[in-house]
């Protein structure tokens, strides 16, 4: 056994001896004394309806919306929604002459986030308003794509996938339905976060080139091991998604109990600052207004799989972007032929496609170094006419699509970036 995979077995053994011990312990301190979380009763008042990307957020400002569901080759069913026209379009909406543009939300969050502000401030408002035909894709495990045509949430099985999955299946199957349902117009992309990281993915197998017209990504991640974040640092150093797979749960609800135990475990360490947790996981976001957080906050945290989290946590933890490690020689030849998981290349993504890229630094997930490594890799060798890369100093992971400033400092240059392309 090498020393490496020592160290990992001696952490894993300390996280699964410490949870064993939150989970049993009647006397736990709680973090949340301190907690912006806990403290957001006393600072917003309290949602009276399920928020809805059809029926609450878009409809309150009189926009068109519709639902519709797309059937991923391995079986999960997907909500898909649709603003395909602005509310000052009324009967000339029903033209072909807009291109489509689908949104891809991150990781823990769903469409509803491109909508949480007004529609001066929200993306897809000001998509749909700039003549847009908007799509919202939300992925599986969320709350509105948690069907399968064999499984439910509650079978294991349903949570057996990683973002891997999500760049091979659910990427595609959103992107060939907006394709064929607008009559096979290429379609413009923009991720945020994980939604970066899938589309990179998928190009660098020469995957979706005939769907994607162009593609914006906000907050690009990929290589992930040099974030700032001490809190998902310490996580990913202690295996502790790996400890809590261990123990059987599957799910990952950032609002569970599951959640509240990680806290419990992971906020004692004296170098993590947990009195505002998103800023410690994502970086101090500078222009979010108190309406918008709090709508963040009464929506936002959606489900995804432990494994994914497993995922994320290796890419902290070794430099690359691979795909899933099982932990052993035996099971990755299992899986890939191979006895490390392949690498998905991300300079041998073609130099044609379009690509705008913004980041900020204060963003502790795409942090500027890694965002850096990143650039180097794609700009080297892209066509300049079709690159461009815009950087916001004062911008966190949230100010991008919930910034009260994003309109004029990333949503028009972007809209700019699309006329052109």
């Amino acid at each position: 056994m090498t020393l490496h995979h020592m160290m990992d077995r001696n952490l894993f053994i300390i996280s699964f001896m410490i949870l064993s011990f939150v989970f049993n312990s009647c006397t736990a301190h709680s973090w949340r004394n301190k907690s912006y979380v806990d403290d957001i009763g006393q600072r917003c008042e309290p949602s009276d309806h399920p928020f809805s990307l059809c029926k609450s957020e878009a409809a309150a400002y009189g926009y068109p919306c519709e639902d519709h569901t797309v059937t991923t080759e391995d079986g999960y069913i997907l909500s898909l929604k649709r603003i395909p026209y602005s509310i000052s379009d009324g009967a000339n909406s029903t033209n072909n002459t807009r291109q489509p543009v689908l949104l891809f939300h991150g990781l823990m969050v769903d469409s509803v986030s491109w909508l949480l502000g007004t529609p001066k401030q929200s993306l897809g408002f000001i998509l749909a308003d700039g003549g847009f035909d908007v799509w919202f894709a939300n992925t599986r495990g969320t709350n509105s794509s948690r069907n399968h045509t064999s499984l439910s949430p509650n079978d294991p099985a349903y949570w057996d996938w990683t973002w891997d999955e999500l760049a091979a299946y659910d990427l595609p199957a959103f992107l060939q339905y907006v394709y064929d349902y607008t009559g096979g117009q290429k379609v413009h992309y923009i991720g945020h976060s994980l939604g970066t990281l899938i589309i990179l993915a998928a190009f660098s197998e020469q995957k979706l080139l005939h769907l994607v017209r162009s593609a914006v990504l906000l907050c690009p991640i990929a290589y992930l091991s040099r974030t700032k974040s001490k809190l998902t640092r310490l996580a990913a150093q202690i295996l502790l998604a790996e400890a809590f797979h261990f123990l059987g749960y599957r799910e990952f609800n950032p609002i569970g109990p599951v959640t509240h135990e990680i806290l419990l475990l992971i906020c004692g360490d004296p170098e993590i600052d947990c009195y505002d947790l998103f800023s410690a996981v994502a970086g101090p976001d500078c222009c979010l207004n108190t309406s918008t957080v709090c709508a963040f906050w009464q929506h936002a945290p959606q489900s995804t799989s432990i494994k994914n989290l497993m995922h994320m946590s290796q890419m902290i933890r070794s430099e690359g972007v691979r795909r899933f490690d099982y932990g052993s020689t035996k099971e990755n030849m299992k899986h890939y032929n191979q006895p490390r998981p392949p690498l998905y290349n991300l300079s041998s993504i073609p130099t044609h496609v379009p690509m705008f890229l913004t980041h900020g630094g204060q963003d502790f997930l795409g942090d500027v170094p890694d965002t850096r490594h990143l650039l180097r890799t794609l700009v080297r060798r892209h066509d300049s006419d079709n690159m461009e890369v815009l950087y916001v100093p004062d911008y966190a992971h949230a100010d991008f699509v919930v910034g009260f400033n994003a309109p004029q400092l990333v949503y028009k240059p972007m809209v700019d970036f699309f006329q052109r392309h």
